[in-house]
């Protein structure tokens, strides 16, 4: 994709939403029940739509929270459900009706002190926290659409293993949330908000999350260090975090705009030229990326705070591959807590470095496909000591080997890269350099391909006998995979593998495009070549319907 004219410049006025006609769409707009792109449909992350688009509005909500307390009912979930919202401009519309509908449901609801936004990482603590101590079993709800640009609602389900919900538990959810939506939402129950604000417990979910915080990082180290942090919250759930980091535990940290906004007028635009909060990307990352050489370590978050950024003074912003790559190496040749059976979790898409890397310390890999909820249980029971996707999403064990959190946690791998740093005297950049050194350099790229409806069906559906070429780029194909090889999950799409790279192509959930993931240790033009034949190879597949 070509990248915007405008790409890494500051937005201006022409870029930002109009807050109030995204709010008032959420309440005035009634979606159509019968029209797919209007109904309540869960991806990786929960349902994400706009308001504007007739995609997230109060119909949704109703219906969805609805179909979570009937949920919880049959599940024989009889804990508190733990509630948070980020800083998206539909989160705490959608928060407020979400309230109502738990309330009415006889939910004992448990959500922020002061009503402050809240990042995912910290309700799956809350979720884990509780779960540990009684026997009652907690769950949660997350309103967020992560990244997503700020016209943009999310709504999450987590379950009591505190991660994201499986796809058993989403499709019913989902199901019984659009059958009531077609019923004209006779089966929903509320009470007013300021009866079920009233009801709800406030829970200090800050408090709760630093208290345990030194559990899962070195937070001596890097005080004692006196590592230098800029930690950008990119106007998100983090924001207090970081603040409050820096004044129990470490002086030195700076948070670098403290500001939030609905319209996040302060981010520079992405690759595509819209606002949207991704901490992976250079372009949306350009004003941290500037200022690196003010800090030993800078950091980014997503507005939920699942996600994270590290840019360091001597390489910019990290490829999110080569830093789990790192993250890895450092963690199980630095956590004696964990035991040794316990594994490495990766998704299907992810850089073929961290095989390299997992063989090279003798741990166990487990490939799983795209999607945070496949390392939940492995998280949960100690199984994986470290979950990452190549999204910039991870999380791990604390030192002792129990789980810290089963959703992705942006903060603590933004410490991460600081204990790294106060514990080797060397930045994540330089250790990755090392590490490919000893492992080989590779490219990585992802491109999309347009698809209409019926043909990501096909491609979803895909076995591997319908691929029939024998070479890739010049070598040998050694595995056409469908499933993944780490849990014999369908990965929903495809991946080929040679000797020096591989390809995986998966549909998208939200656009008529499938994605093609690629990586080459042979050097840039070789994955160009992987790249070509593989939207060759798989539009052959397609034609053939």
């Amino acid at each position: 994709m070509a990248a915007h004219p405008r790409a890494g410049t500051p937005a201006t006025a022409e870029d930002l939403i109009d807050v109030a006609a995204v709010e008032r769409a959420y309440y005035e707009l009634a979606p159509d029940p019968h029209d797919p792109g209007q109904q309540v449909v869960f991806g990786t992350s929960g349902h994400r739509g706009s308001s504007l688009d007739g995609a997230f509005n109060e119909p949704h909500i109703l219906a969805t929270t609805q179909a979570i307390v009937e949920y919880r009912s049959q599940a024989g979930i009889t804990g508190p459900l733990f509630i948070g919202f980020d800083t998206h401009a539909l989160s705490i519309p959608a928060w407020r009706t979400a309230l109502e509908v738990l309330v009415a449901g006889g939910v004992d609801v448990r959500t922020a002190t002061g009503d402050a936004v809240t990042p995912t990482p910290a309700i799956s603590r809350a979720i884990l926290e509780f779960n540990e101590n009684n026997e009652a079993r907690a769950d949660g709800i997350v309103v967020t659409p992560s990244h997503n640009p700020p016209r943009d609602g999310g709504f999450k389900y987590n379950p009591p293993s505190g991660g994201p919900a499986d796809s058993a538990v989403t499709a019913t959810i989902a199901s019984r949330a659009n059958q009531i939506l077609a019923e004209g939402m006779r089966s929903v129950h509320r009470v007013p908000f300021e009866k079920a604000r009233a009801a709800a417990a406030d829970y200090s979910f800050l408090d709760h999350y630093l208290d345990a915080l030194g559990s899962v990082v070195d937070l001596a180290a890097i005080a004692d260090a006196g590592v230098k942090i800029g930690a950008d919250p990119l106007g998100g759930a983090s924001v207090d975090y970081w603040a409050a980091i820096g004044e129990r535990f470490l002086p030195s940290l700076t948070v670098v705009n403290p500001a939030t906004d609905p319209t996040f007028r302060f981010m520079t635009l992405d690759t595509d030229g819209k606002i949207r909060m991704d901490c992976s990307s250079p372009n949306a990352m350009a004003s941290l990326i500037g200022a690196k050489d003010r800090y030993d370590i800078a950091t980014g978050n997503d507005a939920d705070s699942d996600r994270h950024g590290i840019v360091t003074p001597d390489g910019g912003l990290m490829n999110p591959n080569h830093y789990l790559a790192v993250v890895i190496d450092y963690l199980f040749t630095h956590r004696d807590g964990w035991g040794a059976d316990a594994a490495v979790g990766k998704t299907i898409v992810s850089s073929s470095l961290i095989d390299r890397v997992v063989a090279g310390i003798g741990r166990r890999l487990v490939e799983v496909p795209v999607g945070f909820k496949w390392f939940v249980d492995g998280l949960l029971s100690g199984d994986i000591a470290f979950g990452g996707e190549e999204s910039a999403g991870a999380s791990f064990l604390r030192f002792d080997g129990r789980p810290w959190s089963t959703d992705k946690d942006g903060i603590i791998l933004a410490l991460l890269a600081a204990e790294i740093l106060a514990v080797t005297g060397r930045s994540p950049s330089e250790r990755f350099a090392e590490l490919a050194q000893r492992y080989g350099t590779s490219s990585y790229a992802r491109v999309d391909a347009p698809a209409d409806r019926e043909q990501k069906a096909v491609l979803a559906a895909l076995t591997p006998d319908r691929v029939t070429a024998r070479e890739l780029a010049g070598e040998e194909i050694t595995a056409v995979l469908t499933r993944a090889p780490g849990n014999d999950a369908p990965i929903g799409g495809l991946k080929v593998t040679t000797a020096n790279a591989w390809f995986a192509a998966r549909p998208s959930g939200t656009e008529d495009v499938y994605k093609i993931y690629a990586e080459s240790f042979r050097g840039d033009d070789h994955l160009r070549a992987v790249q070509q034949q593989a939207q060759e190879l798989v539009d052959a597949v397609l034609a053939q319907r």
